[in-house]
């Protein structure tokens, strides 16, 4: 077993889109970031990277490289995911908190939990979105996440199998 712990935090700015999770959320502003300032699937990125050792998200898709600028941030986590496969490990479950004032997560986060179920390829049980808010603390302009994941070892699979995460998905239900 492996665990990883990632954060990421990008302050509010208005004239794009927030994005949190993979979902667009309706908001008067969006995070602000090198790629869409996705903070969650960020965070989610560097918690399966810091699982397996591997480099972080900076460095391998560095904000002074144009290529990345504005790139949908499910490019870094599908890096990650397959990088974690191929050092022979599935997600057994990603626990992650949000901080920020507005706007309430609560009603987004069945879709949020389930966009990053499909994306990880995992069960929505496996997957715990909590958030909070900054009571005042001063960050009112700006959101943070923070993101453990459990690994496991992936076992061999029979002959003619794929997709081992979707494998170890069907398990657990």
């Amino acid at each position: 077993m492996r665990i990883g712990y990632g954060w990421d935090s990008h302050e509010f700015k208005s004239g794009i889109p927030l994005k949190i999770g993979g979902v667009t959320l309706p908001h008067n502003k969006g995070l602000g970031g090198h790629s869409d300032g996705d903070i969650l699937l960020h965070a989610t990125t560097d918690a399966l990277l810091g699982a397996i050792a591997a480099p972080d998200i900076g460095s391998l898709f560095p904000p002074s490289d144009l290529q990345w600028k504005g790139a949908d941030s499910v490019i870094f986590l599908q890096e990650a995911l397959d990088r974690i496969r191929a050092a022979g490990y599935t997600i057994a479950n990603v626990d992650s908190t949000l901080i920020l004032a507005k706007p309430k997560i609560g009603p987004h986060a069945a879709a949020i939990r389930a966009r990053i179920a499909e994306l990880l390829e995992i069960p929505e049980d496996a997957i715990g979105l909590k958030a909070k808010t900054p009571e005042g603390m001063g960050t009112d302009n700006a959101a943070i996440a923070h993101v453990i994941v459990l690994l496991e070892k992936r076992h061999k699979l029979k002959q003619g199998s794929s997709r081992p995460g979707k494998k170890a998905a069907e398990k657990r239900k």
